[in-house]
């Protein structure tokens, strides 16, 4: 797909999208809804200073990880137009989560030479529980930036945590000033533009309820910024 030039005269490779998930961690649903954010620092190479849900870059290692299965419909909608395995995508999500946070979304259980990545996840007594996440969003990272990234967003409800739901004791240092985020204060956030589109999006999920009949699917491309729907078949 070859490069192109910045206005700051910077070479980006077209090429260069890598897959990544994101969650999204919802909390008092039914009062006042919040979600877990964090800050990424001043000198990070993406976003930086921004506000933004944990997430980050697929491994090849989750892949490998032992997790339960997600519903069917979530399942193909991740397949579509991808090459990554869908339990690869969530598991990324739910690692993300482990690292940045030091939240656990998982159950109880045990599994034996945990690969690289995974073993702090795996030395709480946790399997992943894919199950828990709902498929809710996909956006590509817009051409102009030289970092791009085909990020998953998912959806979960922090009644599954399996931590304490205030305890950031356990997190890495990639994300500072980690909270809940009351969704009516969200916007008074330095937020990254498709973080503010999501946040919209969970909004209007949140007063319709129920799973969404399609996930918005923003592609950013570079001819056509186009944005469709992933629907897949409804569940047997």
């Amino acid at each position: 797909m070859g490069s192109a030039i910045t206005a700051e005269g910077n070479h980006i490779d077209k090429s260069a999208i890598r897959d990544a998930s994101t969650i999204i961690v919802l909390r008092d649903v039914a009062t006042t809804p919040s979600v877990l954010m964090g800050q990424r620092g001043a000198s990070a190479a993406f976003m930086p200073g921004k506000f933004v849900f944990p997430g980050g870059a697929v491994d090849a290692n989750d892949a490998t990880v032992p997790a339960t299965a997600l519903t069917k419909m979530d399942h193909e909608r991740l397949a579509s137009e991808s090459t990554l395995s869908p339990t690869a995508l969530a598991a990324a999500a739910i690692r993300e989560l482990w690292e940045e946070t030091g939240q656990v979304l998982g159950y109880r259980g045990t599994w034996t030479d945990p690969p690289q990545g995974w073993r702090g996840f795996a030395g709480t007594g946790h399997v992943p529980n894919a199950a828990a996440l709902q498929f809710f969003f996909r956006a590509v990272t817009p051409t102009c930036r030289p970092r791009r990234f085909d990020a998953r967003f998912f959806l979960a409800d922090a009644a599954e945590l399996q931590t304490d739901l205030d305890d950031f004791s356990n997190a890495e240092d990639e994300l500072a000033h980690l909270q809940w985020v009351p969704l009516s204060d969200a916007r008074q956030f330095d937020l990254p533009f498709i973080t503010q589109v999501v946040l919209a999006e969970l909004v209007s999920h949140i007063k319709r309820g129920g799973p969404p009949a399609s996930v918005p699917f923003f592609r950013n491309d570079d001819e056509a910024h186009l944005v469709s729907r992933l629907s897949g078949r409804s569940p047997i």
